[in-house]
């Protein structure tokens, strides 16, 4: 985010002094909302078939996975206690933080790539790779683990642990010391095949298998409940009352949980291929986190219960459950709904990162190999094939149990940019937006056309400058502004990019000292203090200062708009920032391996052939008039 990203008229473009061919300049130039320019000049596009219901699907599977089965009792014996259904109400919540993000930017900006898409937009190159290198992780880690899932929970339907046919069970291979999953490998190519067919087809299967999973969970709350109501809530008639480990237990326990949101945001990623996006998105991600945490609080409720908290069992609590009151058969059905919720939830791990890897390649971060749709089934095909094997190889060979953690990394370093995207659309959007150099000659025509007309109406000479990607100090900037209407909105946009950043390092101050309990004490209270006092005057500035009248215009208008700005995005980027920096030493140590790899392939590749090396930045008022200048000059 660039601070300093001020006045239309101060001749800053994206690369400024430091010249276009820089690492800083690659870094911050950012490309535009897709235009009607960008789409008639691709190749072919994605298949617009999808509808709410589809997309309900899409962030209901994706996020419901089979950790509800097991999460519950982990987290109702060490941290809540009956007030699980609190902690989920309010991890509910906070989830919801980053869903109302994701509804606005998704509508403003329907394209493939989701969180990578939107940084892209409104915070610049480099944090827009990092972001989309980290997805990438997520679902290759994600998608591989769930798979390594379903072997042990498919073979409870057939017996028992060790009832899957032979071919296909765990086998444990000595000289090597790995146990392989042929079963986990063969369902990633299954799922792989499925989305291969086409969009449509893969998500009426995703209906199917989540519709099958919501079925399980209605049986759970249906008979659950009424075995509550005829033996007695013997987990609710405690002397230790509803908070057995106090509220900050039920906190803590809105901590873990809050994982368990974690999958509508696929839904974004699916936006190209929605029919009407500005409409069908925000309902799609609103009503799947809505569906979910509903679901989880009337799962919660019954469960905890059915049996008082203390004798859950960690492994299978809701089987126990009903176990404990005669009702062994029932375990079948939760074994059919943890494996539906585990193959829905493969199907909402790989789906979104071949159009993450399409989005990137198509901007030119990766190789156009990626950016391929067949023309049969409007898909990325070879995307989808590759993330299958990938996916496979990872599921057969590697226990990735270890590496779940990674998982997390990616989501909430996307939640973070996403609400920070936010609130520099609000305050700071782009102002400039990046032409292709074979436009060169038009938008000198243009420069000139302005420059006749001299005078500004008040007698005051106006500005013009051009920006360009490679060397921004050898062209003018074409911008037209009286001099003296310059100066307020420069300032303002000063301030509001100004405060953005400093708020963002004052949610990681509060944060870190709150969690790093081996920081001396003084040292620690002081580092809250500044992150406090640095978070606290940006909500202030931001509120008090007016938001930026582009935002109006800023892409697709006429969808949903974030209510409660800027206090729900910062609060959203607080809530992640907190959860990011609690995931461990272990998990940051292997996640900056993958980073650094990533940080050099941009270096040597990406960098060097992004589709904006060459662009030349205008004003966005000008754009049109630079398009249509220059069809009319072809003509």
């Amino acid at each position: 985010m660039r601070a300093e990203e001020g006045g239309k008229g101060k001749g800053k473009g994206k690369g400024s002094s430091w010249g276009g061919g820089g690492v800083i300049s690659s870094l911050i130039r950012r490309k535009q909302v897709d235009s009607v320019h960008a789409k008639s000049s691709a190749g072919h596009q994605l298949a617009k078939a999808l509808s709410v219901p589809h997309l309900i699907a899409i962030g209901v599977g994706s996020t419901i996975g089979a950790g509800v089965y097991i999460l519950v009792g982990t987290v109702a014996r060490e941290h809540s206690g009956p007030a699980l259904t609190i902690s989920f109400l309010i991890a509910g919540i906070a989830a919801g933080l980053s869903a109302f993000c994701y509804a606005e930017l998704s509508s403003r900006c329907p394209s493939a790539g989701s969180a990578y898409h939107y940084s892209y937009i409104c915070v610049g190159e480099g944090v827009a790779w990092l972001v989309g290198w980290a997805l990438i992780l997520e679902y290759t880690i994600g998608g591989a683990a769930v798979a390594r899932g379903i072997s042990p929970n498919l073979a409870l339907l057939f017996g028992g642990p060790n009832s899957l046919p032979a071919i296909i069970a765990r086998q444990h291979i000595p000289g090597l010391d790995i146990d392989v999953d042929p079963c986990a490998a063969v369902l990633v190519f299954i799922v792989t095949g499925l989305l291969c067919v086409g969009i449509k087809e893969s998500t009426q299967a995703q209906v199917i298998i989540t519709t099958a999973n919501v079925c399980a969970m209605s049986f759970v709350i249906i008979a659950g409940g009424y075995l509550g109501f005829t033996t007695g809530w013997a987990g609710y008639e405690l002397p230790t009352g509803y908070f057995p480990f106090g509220v900050d237990g039920m906190l803590a326990g809105s901590a873990t949980v809050f994982f368990a949101y974690i999958g509508f945001d696929s839904v974004a990623s699916t936006a190209e291929e929605v029919k009407n996006p500005q409409r069908d998105l925000p309902l799609g991600i609103g009503a799947s986190l809505f569906l979910c945490c509903a679901l989880y609080m009337m799962v919660s409720v019954v469960v905890v219960g059915l049996v008082p908290y203390y004798a859950m069992d960690p492994d299978t609590p809701i089987s126990s459950a009903f176990a404990s009151h005669g009702m062994q058969w029932a375990a079948y059905i939760i074994a059919v709904g943890t494996v539906t919720a585990l193959c829905s939830t493969l199907l909402g791990s790989i789906l979104p990162q071949p159009r993450i890897l399409m989005a990137m390649a198509r901007d030119g971060l990766l190789p156009p190999f990626f950016s391929e749709v067949n023309i049969k089934t409007q898909v990325p095909m070879k995307g989808t094939i590759v993330t299958g094997i990938g996916a496979a190889i990872l599921a057969f060979i590697m226990d990735v149990s270890q590496l779940a953690g990674m998982v997390s990394v990616g989501t909430l370093l996307a939640f973070t940019m996403v609400a920070i995207s936010v609130l520099i659309l609000r305050y700071v959007p782009p102002d400039e937006v990046p032409l292709p150099s074979s436009l060169q000659g038009s938008i000198d025509s243009a420069s000139l056309e302005c420059g006749r007309s001299g005078q500004g109406s008040n007698g005051e000479q106006s500005k013009f400058k051009v920006g360009t990607s490679m060397d921004d100090d050898k062209k003018p900037l074409l911008v037209k502004e009286d001099a003296s209407d310059i100066l307020n909105e420069e300032n303002r946009r000063k301030i509001a990019g100004w405060t953005i950043m400093l708020t963002c390092v004052g949610a990681f101050l509060l944060t870190y000292a709150a969690s790093n309990l081996a920081l001396p004490r003084s040292l620690r209270f002081s580092l809250c203090g500044v992150g406090g006092t640095l978070l606290l005057s940006g909500l202030i500035v931001l509120t008090c200062i007016d938001q930026d009248d582009a935002r109006h215009s800023f892409g697709h208008t006429g969808g949903f708009i974030c209510p409660f700005v800027p206090l729900l995005p910062i609060a959203c980027i607080l809530i992640n920032i907190y959860l990011l920096i609690n995931l461990g030493t272990a998990t940051w140590a292997r996640v900056s391996i993958w980073l650094i790899v990533g940080i050099l392939v941009y270096v040597f590749y990406g960098r060097t052939h992004s589709s904006l090396r060459h662009s030349v930045y205008v004003p966005a008022a000008h754009a049109d008039e630079i398009y249509n200048s220059s069809v009319s000059s072809v003509a």
